[in-house]
């Protein structure tokens, strides 16, 4: 089938680019390149450098017909959406209202949306989160996330645009960029590759950070590719169901880069601390019984075994 992926000259689109063409789909890229880079373009996709607010975009939907949309492209920080929700709003919610609009228009099957569980459901006491969770979300780029959600119920009461969300939890892997709270992994990454002192925030009462889900872009790249298929006004989360303190994330990259030569000296033992940040939640981990029930999915990746292919694949 013919699928459209906006956002896949980006870290985790791209992923899901080489995924689909793996499995032997015809793949459209549309990309702004505002994170995107051009070495991430998988060759056989073709490629239109545009953002998914232009009006250029029905040109491509008239041209392409897509089968399926699959709508990765974001403004993707919580602390930048705090900064200006405005920005956030525009790229997040006019963008997408643009794309259902011609998935209406030029008679798409199907559209994958990715939302953030670690981010729309807020603070809970009860962790691992599930679907059946009431969202509370406490940043401008979780309420966008949402209400696009929402957005999406309606096209398909209205169109019979049928959808699958994807709710990931904090994603790493090859090609991550240090933006969002996800790339924490690579910010890490390039400290100690550096030499530098990286910073772990936190707040007072929990000194070894903030609690996150982390999951292996290979697993989530599996997740795209069953939702093409399954899932049908479902939205699923998409993690591992495990806590990770900042703190342990830390010390477990620390590990496998001095393996590998770095950070050796005993100054990186104590990485320095900082305050937490407007819109960062203090635990979150997902549940996934849901996914494993819609879509068959769970993850094949541990935090260590993921961790390791990333650096191994970022030194090499």
């Amino acid at each position: 089938m013919k699928i459209l992926v906006t956002g896949g000259a980006g870290f985790i689109g791209s992923n899901v680019v080489d995924g689909y063409v793996r499995e032997g789909h015809e793949v459209v890229v549309v990309d702004n390149l505002y994170t995107g880079r051009m070495e991430n373009l998988n060759p056989e996709a073709r490629f239109y450098l545009l953002d998914v607010r232009s009006a250029e975009m029905s040109k491509v939907f008239e041209i392409e017909r897509p089968d399926i949309v699959n709508h990765h492209a974001a403004q993707m920080s919580v602390p930048a959406s705090v900064e200006d929700p405005a920005f956030d709003a525009d790229v997040n919610i006019m963008g997408l209202i643009n794309l259902l609009q011609n998935s209406v228009r030029y008679e798409t099957g199907k559209f994958i949306f990715i939302s953030s569980g670690g981010a729309i459901y807020g603070e809970k006491e009860s962790i691992p989160i599930s679907e059946t969770d009431q969202p509370l979300p406490l940043s401008p780029y979780a309420i966008t996330k949402l209400t696009s959600e929402n957005y999406l119920g309606f096209y398909k009461h209205q169109h019979n645009l049928d959808y699958t969300v994807l709710r990931y939890a904090n994603v790493y892997g090859p090609r991550q960029v240090p933006h969002a709270e996800a790339g924490v992994v690579s910010i890490f990454m390039n400290k100690l590759r550096n030499g530098e002192l990286p910073v772990i925030y936190h707040y007072p009462d929990e000194p070894d950070g903030m609690t996150r889900d982390y999951c292996y872009v290979g697993d989530i790249v599996r997740a795209n590719i069953l939702a093409l298929k399954k899932g049908s006004g479902d939205a699923v989360n998409i993690g591992t169901s495990k806590e990770t303190t900042t703190g342990e994330l830390y010390r477990t990259i620390l590990e496998i880069m001095r393996r590998h030569g770095y950070a050796r000296d005993a100054m990186f033992d104590t990485p320095q601390k900082g305050a937490a940040r407007s819109g960062d939640l203090r635990r979150s981990a997902l549940n996934i019984e849901r996914a494993k029930e819609i879509l068959g999915w769970q993850p094949e990746y541990d935090l260590k075994r993921g961790l390791e292919e990333t650096i191994l694949n970022e030194l090499s």
